[in-house]
């Protein structure tokens, strides 16, 4: 398969670590310069050096901005003002009794979850739709569809990117721009890390532990174990490629058959 991307350029929002470097990694790979972001310009240009050093070839260019406010939006449309793939991977998570969550994190939450995508969206898709050729792309999870008792605030954050991404399929409606959700499954990265070690024994090593969240927590899962960034980055790769030109408004499941459905 030909995923050639080169000459394109990408923004991948929320990718100085996690699953977002690895799409990162995977656009370079397939030939896209990369806009890669993150808050902290410091830690940022270190992501972009781990980044060269792990695909020699490719052409990274950092954007630090705070996408969860207006100013970070329009610093990052500064710093690149035509993209022709938008990854709108960034994303908070966290566990919180559901009736103690204040207004203000929830807030918080469709800020950086919802609206950070919206904006940039709003900001790139007309330049798509007028060149005839994009790719829109949202990072959602199995949590959209199934909404865990520990986080609702975020699982209902990534539930409304499924009706964004669909609701922006329409509106690219003919004009060779897709727009695309990816429904990632538990995932192996230092914040899930954080994350199982909130809900199990601190005390157990990672391999123990990881599979004792699983157990208790993710049972339904049919993979058995936490999926790897890089498996989530080949479907955003596939999705933002050429090859991927009839697939649109579609929430695609890259979730270890998390969700326990026949339908994608």
């Amino acid at each position: 398969m030909n995923l050639d991307l080169g000459g394109r350029t990408a923004l991948v929002t929320g990718s100085s670590q996690g699953i977002g470097a690895a799409i990162a990694a995977g656009l370079a790979r397939a030939g896209a310069t990369v806009g890669v972001n993150g808050r902290d310009a410091g830690r940022l240009a270190e992501s972009v050096e781990k980044l060269r050093a792990e695909v020699p070839d490719g052409t990274f260019v950092p954007v630090a901005a705070d996408l969860g406010t207006e100013e970070g939006a329009e610093r990052t449309l500064e710093a690149l003002p035509d993209v022709d793939i938008l990854v709108n991977n960034l994303g908070v998570f966290g566990a919180a009794p559901a009736l103690e969550i204040s207004d203000a994190e929830w807030r918080r939450y469709f800020e950086i979850n919802v609206l950070a995508g919206v904006r940039l969206t709003r900001a790139h898709l007309p330049r798509m739709r007028d060149r005839g050729w994009g790719r829109v792309l949202y990072i959602a999870s199995d949590s959209a569809v199934v909404i865990p008792a520990e986080m609702i605030h975020y699982g209902v954050s990534k539930t409304a990117l499924l009706g964004v991404g669909r609701g922006f399929a329409k509106e690219a409606a003919g004009s060779g721009v897709t727009v695309n959700c990816v429904i990632a499954g538990p995932t192996h990265t230092e914040g899930v890390e954080d994350f199982v070690y909130q809900l199990v024994d601190r005390d157990l090593p990672w391999d123990e532990a990881q599979r004792v969240f699983m157990r208790e927590h993710r049972p339904q899962s049919l993979l058995q174990r936490l999926i790897e960034p890089e498996e989530i980055a080949n479907l955003v790769v596939y999705l933002s490629s050429p090859l991927a030109s009839a697939t649109t408004g579609a929430a695609v499941r890259v979730d270890g058959g998390y969700v326990d459905s026949i339908l994608p």
